[in-house]
């Protein structure tokens, strides 16, 4: 049977727009509060006004760490408690390594892996003491399956799902569930250096999901008996030949 989301309380990082969003408005539907985690202040701001009252802002910039060590704290002084954590931002950098930026490199690595990881640092304590919770991370396909036009943010997101298959099994005994969420290529704002002509290609074969696609299938993971974990979750257009 399907696990009741009313009254629960979830927080996503990077939901001023793309997949955390759409995970927000989803969750909200299904009868969650969410916080809503974002360094963007006018845009979240107004996100959760439109949202309504159980959108929750929450402004933290997440490569800061004494902003991250603050996330938690301001998310129980407006819930009580946290239940579901969704460590979902993350940049993107693809283009062949002779022509890249060391530094725009060292930008994604430090949001992807070690922002994230922190974040999830920053919060596994109160759910161990609960004694029940649920982390969801996103990573993509190119964790999983190796994209040559994209070497540097494939590193980043094989760091996800290494962590999220050690983390589970330490954690478990608390009675917290880990998985990942692996999609193929999504239309937000982190595919926007595509080569032109590789965005149009992959819109006219229909290689491209919604993000609201990705929030229908983060919902399967969350609603599953608190017996069973999704570890691993992907979601391809179903023209992708992966």
């Amino acid at each position: 049977m399907d696990q009741d989301l009313s009254n629960r309380v979830a927080a996503i990082t990077g939901a001023a727009s793309g997949i955390g969003l759409e995970c927000a408005r989803t969750l909200l539907t299904a009868g969650a509060r969410v916080a809503l985690v974002d360094r963007d202040v006018d845009r979240l701001r107004a996100i959760c006004v439109e949202l309504g009252d159980r959108a929750i802002p929450i402004v933290v910039d997440l490569t800061d760490h004494a902003e991250v060590d603050e996330m938690l704290p301001q998310i129980l002084a407006k819930t009580g408690h946290l239940d579901i954590f969704h460590a979902n931002a993350g940049s993107y950098v693809g283009g062949p390594i002779v022509e890249g930026d060391p530094d725009q490199w060292d930008r994604m690595l430090n949001l992807n892996i070690n922002a994230a990881f922190r974040s999830v640092r920053a919060v596994l304590p109160h759910m161990v003491e609960r004694k029940t919770g649920d982390i969801i991370m996103t990573s993509s396909i190119a964790g999983l399956v190796p994209v040559v036009w994209e070497p540097i943010y494939i590193a980043s997101k094989h760091a996800i799902q290494a962590f999220v298959r050690t983390v589970r099994r330490q954690v478990a005994p608390f009675g917290i569930r880990v998985g990942a969420i692996a999609p193929g290529p999504v239309v937000t704002a982190l595919i926007n250096d595509w080569p032109k002509d590789k965005l149009d290609a992959a819109l006219a074969a229909g290689d491209l999901m919604e993000p609201g696609e990705v929030a229908a299938a983060v919902k399967f993971m969350l609603t599953r008996p608190r017996n069973v974990t999704i570890r691993d979750l992907v979601i391809l257009p179903q023209s992708n030949d992966l």
